[in-house]
């Protein structure tokens, strides 16, 4: 890496200025350049070898394998193996059983032989660990379409509940978006238990092939997991007795609702995995490969691949353009470029075409509030979402727009819209308002992260954010959100990040949003917050949490310096009104130093979140966006926000 050359000495601060300055403008050319001419950015979102995995065994299931893409996805998934033969779900994280498996059975489909050493070592590896039976049930329902496991050893899924009233425990409304538009489509699948020919056995993954699903105790009966277990039981039972026409008549119900929700470039909520199951399971009903639906399916699923210099395949598990372009816009602003620039004019082009004005699933809670937010991809008008409306009116407005009423206009549907999804306790979750039953991550199906979407302390605070911008900070409805925010905060004094890893992302987004909406600098819980984020600061003086942070609480503000979460960090500290701090002042050095020549940033550590633990994100762009608007705030001072109260 080649880093901007700094004085070994600690620096003063007009040194630190002057490499504060240099650096922004490098930051903002950069930026510049990777701006799409239609106006947005997009940087990879990258997560793990699942999605890659996953695409292989659904081209196999299909018979739409061909070699140039099984040559390419074989490419990159040997390329993230680890020297033990295993896979991670992060960069530089532990082995993950379900994923070296997913990956391993991939890398058998593009003719790896078990006896090659990265093979053997890897299926070791995973009997070791108790084989395929201590996988996670998504791992074995892809294993099951190929007789790999089978189905009477899974978790029960009827078609039915497509049926079940919203006020029903467990109706698909109850479960977050992500996971609702999953479960949908396998149920289908469940229903049908597709077997494909199995193109090669698995029995090296197995500790005892003869028995690779060894019977365990059931817990008891009294705890939740064995009542459950026990409803799992039953429904097992009741597939054998389930009346033929209503099991008929839910399967056609769940296909429509499927249908109803494909978006216009194919895809299903912008992200892949509803996209690769609805495929499944409009395929196992009959769909044929070339009904438009099943082709506009498959077409969108290919542009989800990102194709490297070396010839390997990645494949994303979505595509983040209206949140890069929103955060690139404050980044642009905040850093000095000026407001009526081109660029910024093209980025709130872009944006507005974007809103939505069409119901999505989230009207089904809130059926009087009218549409008007934002989603994050490009194309997801069922699910937009409240983090990326937030920001995007913080991002517009700060474009000096030659049609002022397009943004006023804009800004005031989504502004209503933010406000009709406000949950009952005050705060703001990402999709649904009130989804917050706790029976969904209660069910043996439910084992591969987060199914529900309850209020989180960053949503809130981006959302408390653009109502202070607004000129809202003392509408009762920011009022309850603030006090919200303040309820949440840790006894250490740091936030709980949903979205981003995980403490500095939290305190990251409360701080500046509470300061914008008049909380004093001098606040207790600003004080909390500020000694706990200088107390995490690490030697180099740069700030890093890992993944680890979530299971381990040994790793809250733990981890490698990145560029992404030091910008966090600063961004809190100078709305703290510390930016003659020493702590700002090491961060801000770490940023200059740790630049590359064309201003970007190199950050391979993943510090977004889909579900905490589970599912780790490194979006490319956090590390260019988030330095420059820290470089920028530091160098051209804080957004203003509202007048300082009493709280």
């Amino acid at each position: 890496m080649t880093a901007t050359t700094i004085h070994p000495s600690e620096p003063s601060e007009s040194e630190t200025l002057v490499l504060a300055r240099e650096a922004t403008a490098r930051a903002v050319d950069h930026l510049l350049s990777r701006q799409d001419e239609r106006g947005w950015w997009k940087g990879d979102l990258e997560t793990n070898v699942t999605m890659d995995a996953e695409d292989l065994m659904l081209r196999e299931f299909l018979r739409v394998q061909d070699p140039a893409t099984l040559d390419a996805a074989a490419r990159y998934l040997r390329a993230q193996q680890g020297p033990d033969g295993t896979w991670a779900t992060f960069h530089g994280g532990p082995p993950e059983l379900s994923t070296t498996i997913e990956a391993y059975v991939a890398l058998r489909l593009a003719g790896d032989e078990p006896d090659a050493p990265h093979m053997a070592a890897a299926s070791a590896w995973v009997r070791a660990r108790g084989g395929i039976a201590n996988s996670r049930v998504f791992t074995r329902i892809w294993l099951a379409l190929f007789g790999w496991w089978r189905w009477e050893d899974l978790p029960e899924l009827p078609p039915e509940i497509i049926y079940f009233p919203k006020w029903f425990p467990l109706n698909i409304y109850d479960f977050g978006c992500w996971a609702r538009q999953t479960i949908v489509p396998l149920t289908i699948v469940s229903a049908h238990r597709p077997v494909r020919p199995a193109p090669f056995p698995l029995d090296e993954l197995h500790t005892d092939p003869r028995r690779p699903n060894p019977q365990r105790p059931l817990a008891p009966a009294t705890s939740w997991d064995g009542a459950f277990q026990r409803l799992d039981r039953a429904l097992h039972a009741y597939r054998k007795v389930a009346v033929r026409p209503l099991r008929r008549a839910a399967l056609r119900s769940c296909a429509r609702w499927i249908v109803e929700r494909q978006e216009n470039d194919g895809c299903w909520g912008g992200i892949q995995p509803p996209a690769v199951y609805s495929v499944i399971a409009l395929h196992l009903l009959g769909y044929d490969l070339d009904h438009p639906v099943m082709r506009a399916g498959l077409a969108s699923l290919d542009r989800f691949a990102v194709w490297h210099e070396d010839g390997s395949r990645m494949i994303e598990a979505c595509q983040s353009p209206v949140w890069d372009t929103c955060l690139a816009t404050i980044a642009l602003a905040d850093a000095g470029l000026d407001s009526a620039h081109p660029a910024l004019v093209k980025a709130a082009d872009w944006m507005l075409a974007e809103q939505i004005d069409r119901p999505g699933d989230w009207s089904v809670k809130r059926p009087a509030v009218p549409s008007g937010g934002w989603a994050f991809e490009f194309h997801n008008d069922n699910y937009p979402d409240i983090d990326d409306t937030a920001e995007v009116i913080l991002a517009l407005r700060r474009v000096d727009h030659p049609e002022p009423e397009r943004i006023e206009a804009a800004v005031r549907r989504g502004m209503r819209w933010t406000l009709g999804m406000q949950s009952k306790n005050g705060a703001w979750g990402a999709f649904d308002a009130d989804n917050t039953s706790s029976l969904p991550n209660r069910l043996p199906f439910c084992d591969f992260g987060e199914v529900i979407d309850p209020p989180s302390a960053d949503v809130t605070a981006h959302v408390v954010e653009m109502l202070a911008h607004e000129g809202r900070s003392y509408d009762a409805r920011t009022r309850r959100g603030i006090d919200w925010l303040l309820a949440e905060q840790e006894p250490s004094g740091a936030w709980f990040g949903r979205w981003g890893t995980n403490y500095v992302y939290g305190t990251g987004s409360v701080v500046p949003a509470l300061v914008s909406a008049g909380v004093p600098a001098s606040h207790p819980a600003v004080r909390r917050a500020v000694r706990w984020l200088e107390s995490v600061q690490n030697e180099d003086g740069g700030w890093g949490e890992d993944q680890r942070s979530y299971p381990d609480p040994e790793w809250i503000g733990r981890g490698a310096s990145t560029a992404s979460q030091t910008a966090w960090a600063l961004l809190a500290l100078l709305a703290a009104g510390e930016r003659e701090s020493k702590a700002v002042e090491r961060g801000v050095t770490w940023l200059a130093a740790t630049q590359e020549d064309d201003g970007s940033w190199d950050e391979p550590y993943f510090t977004g979140t889909g579900f905490p633990w589970d599912f780790s994100i490194n979006y490319h762009l956090y590390r260019q966006v988030f330095p420059l608007t820290a470089l920028g705030r530091y160098v051209h001072g804080e957004a203003t926000g509202a007048r300082p109260r009493s709280f």
